[in-house]
């Protein structure tokens, strides 16, 4: 049996570093500590939980399987500290305290204008944002490592709250000079021939693209793949294909007159931008305040911003 009591939150936290980094010497670097005292401390903790954490193959750390499991509740622990922290300034009459947020890319201009609302507001508060893609939001729900995610479609299998608080349409982009710039209501049957440039497999919109086109009976004749909008942007804007994106990602290169959206049947695929978060997570008040901003005044901020 393993003898809580004698695991300390210190080596709680050089363990998460570790795992995070599989690496002695980067975790000992980030903590301000010497590589042996890293060491150190994961040896003592593998002799409390009774089991090898971590296991070096050629030059490479792994987390063994007991590794991946305390990983969880090393973060889940970090995360109840902090929000212990944020209670405790709450109570003190403060309004500082931590907000980790994490956001799909597509998601991230009108984020950071809500961000900086909910900073005007709280300007105490320290704020903690990863912009990322679908894999690791959904990692981050799982993980429980950030307060509240926005993204286009909620896991339907995980146990969170989803709430619906903007559109989001995804539109057909090309350069501005594409041959089909001045065409109205361009039929499916046309498009289709030409090449697309996507995100990766598994991203919110490249689902919705495929399930779009699979539901319309047409299938895309040639991708090309990319790993992110902006470089999806780029690279519609060299003429290298159409994309489809979010319109919320493409203001910039509108206003300079970079890109165009065509005016395609069926088009815009109608989306929504959701907040998410674990259910039952405990909200702090500058979580609320966030959730409040995002839900009932993101229209009125980004309408003038």
């Amino acid at each position: 049996m393993i003898n809580f009591m004698n695991i300390t939150i210190r080596q709680l936290k050089i363990f998460e570093v570790v795992a995070q980094h599989l690496s002695y010497t980067r975790a000992a670097e980030i903590l301000f500590l010497s590589q042996p005292a890293v060491s150190m401390q994961i040896k003592q903790l593998d002799s409390e939980v009774g089991l090898p954490l971590v296991e070096k193959m050629g030059k490479k750390l792994f987390l063994t399987e007991m590794g991946n499991e305390l990983l969880v509740y090393a973060r889940n622990i970090s995360m109840q500290l902090v929000e212990l922290n944020d209670v405790v300034e709450e109570l003190k009459g403060s309004q500082k305290g931590q907000l980790k947020i994490a956001v799909a890319s597509t998601a991230s201009s009108f984020s950071l204008k809500l961000l900086g609302e909910f900073y005007k507001r709280f300007p105490g508060s320290n704020i903690s944002l990863d912009v990322t893609n679908r894999a690791s939001l959904l990692n981050h729900l799982e993980d429980n490592t950030v307060d509240m995610v926005i993204m286009g479609r909620p896991p339907e299998e995980m146990d969170v709250e989803a709430v619906n608080f903007m559109d989001n349409p995804l539109v057909v982009v090309a350069e501005a000079n594409h041959s089909l710039a001045n065409s109205k209501n361009i039929p499916l049957k046309v498009i289709q021939k030409e090449t697309f440039i996507m995100r990766e497999h598994g991203s919110g919109t490249r689902i919705a693209m495929e399930q779009f086109f699979q539901e319309s009976g047409y299938e895309i004749s040639s991708v090309m793949e990319m790993s992110s909008n902006d470089a999806i942007n780029q690279a519609v804007e060299a003429g290298l294909g159409l994309g489809i994106v979010s319109r919320d990602t493409l203001q910039r290169e509108i206003q300079l007159g970079k890109l165009i959206i065509l005016d395609v049947e069926s088009f815009p695929i109608m989306r929504h931008w959701y907040l998410v978060h674990r259910k039952g997570k405990r909200f702090t008040g500058l979580m609320s305040a966030f959730k409040q901003i995002v839900e009932v005044d993101s229209t009125q901020i980004l309408n003038h911003s």
